[in-house]
């Protein structure tokens, strides 16, 4: 089908009761499921199966950002608490296994193939950076460089059956406009103080910041007046802007070699959230 109605399907399998009255789930990955929407609907070879393929991709996504939410430990005593866990951890798996049902009733053994080995790359950047988090081992490059992998990986293995119809375009486009998703995130993240442990800020200031506020950036309990104090000093904020304006114009003229004007137009639209942040339109859609 031609509309995009990807997450009003996908509310057949997120909307349980059981979910929604006891634990919360991410969002719905809907910015890289709208550019994966765009390129395999943009085939006529893989028109038919653009809705099914990125359904799946999307499920998968969804079933590994909820895991991402489970706590490492498992000692919450509240009942309440210890509920919401078992059921992120029951929801997550469940999302995950929905994709090969979806694919192998369709007879796409491949692709459950392609999708099962990213799903396996993802999670071993995901020991590598938690890791290296771990032994404050990052640069906010490098942060910044793990989180596109991770958040690549799944949309990626779609490379091979788009070249056909879009060359190697696919790979270089995924990456930017998730490297502008992430820096969009961080941007929310800078803005608030609970979340600022591990984001591009924390390991910026780490990294280049005095000898005394890297030892701030140490300890257990970070003192939230230091570190909007911090965040002011080091201009993380405009940094990160700076940061996503830079991205989008390189995403946007990775976009403009695409062959297919309707394509083209489709996602520079899907692109407006960060154009909005960084306060600059491009031309390109006057010129389509």
């Amino acid at each position: 089908m031609n509309s995009y109605r990807i997450p009003e399907i996908a509310k057949q399998y997120t909307e349980y009761d059981m979910i929604q009255i006891h634990t919360d789930l991410p969002e719905f990955p809907e910015m890289r499921t709208r550019l994966l929407y765009a390129f395999l609907n943009e085939y006529s070879k893989l028109r038919a199966s653009s809705e099914l393929f990125t359904l799946a991709a999307s499920l998968v996504q969804l079933g590994l950002d909820t895991h991402d939410l489970v706590t490492v430990t498992n000692d919450v005593k509240e009942k309440k608490a210890a509920r919401s866990r078992q059921l992120k951890v029951l929801a997550g798996d469940y999302f995950s296994s929905r994709f090969y049902n979806l694919l192998a009733g369709a007879g796409q053994i491949e692709m459950i193939k392609q999708l099962s080995g990213a799903i396996c790359e993802v999670n071993r950047v995901k020991m590598n950076v938690y890791t290296k988090m771990k032994q404050l081992k990052l640069t906010a490059e490098d942060y910044l460089h793990h989180m596109v992998e991770i958040k690549s990986q799944l949309f990626l293995s779609f490379s091979e059956i788009l070249t056909e119809a879009h060359g190697h375009a696919w790979p270089q486009i995924m990456r930017s406009y998730a490297r502008c998703e992430q820096l969009l995130e961080e941007i929310f993240r800078s803005e608030s103080i609970a979340n600022f442990k591990g984001s591009w800020g924390f390991w910026h200031i780490l990294q280049h910041g005095a000898k005394d506020e890297r030892k701030q950036l140490q300890q257990d309990q970070l003192d939230p007046a230091k570190v909007r104090t911090l965040l002011n000093k080091h201009q993380i904020t405009s940094q990160l802007v700076e940061l996503l304006r830079v991205q989008t114009e390189q995403f946007h003229a990775a976009v403009k070699l695409l062959a297919s004007d309707k394509l083209i137009s489709e996602l520079f639209h899907i692109s407006e959230p960060f154009q909005r942040i960084t306060g600059k339109q491009p031309k390109v859609l006057e010129e389509i």
